[in-house]
């Protein structure tokens, strides 16, 4: 397994770059295969949701289809999959950011009964509560 960092998953969702993003696809793409796949870290994950919203601007539906190609993509291995799947539908359904819906997910997972927030927003995603 080779661990894939966030610019790499950027440069291959956007295609943005010349140079690095034919790298990118020839990465994903060509050298990673079913017994050699390629590992989407938690972090990696919501580090590209966070800059293809911030530094590219896509909107929740756009970012909704972005994930989507990667958890879709077979030479991909994504942690905590099933915690990225459900963000991914809070965000797409606008019920908060990916990276709110992901601590709810990760901690519901882990068996916590409620996640506890000042941040208003995250209040709109099932598990969050104010202390």
């Amino acid at each position: 397994m080779i661990g894939l960092d966030t610019n790499i998953l950027v440069r291959y969702l956007t295609q943005d770059d010349p140079i690095q993003s034919v790298k990118a696809t020839e990465v994903i793409e060509r050298r990673l295969t079913d017994e050699n796949p390629g590992l989407v870290s938690i972090v990696a994950m919501v580090e590209t949701v966070w800059v293809l919203e911030r530094a590219y601007d896509l909107t929740p539906l756009e970012i909704f289809r972005a994930i989507e190609r990667i958890l879709q993509t077979d030479v991909l291995v994504v942690e905590n999959e099933q915690e990225v799947f459900t963000a991914m539908i809070a965000l797409k359904e606008g019920q908060g950011s990916f990276a709110d819906a992901i601590i709810a997910a990760l901690a519901a997972s882990r068996g916590c009964s409620r996640t506890l927030t000042f941040d208003r927003k995250a209040l709109r995603l099932p598990g969050f509560e104010l202390p």
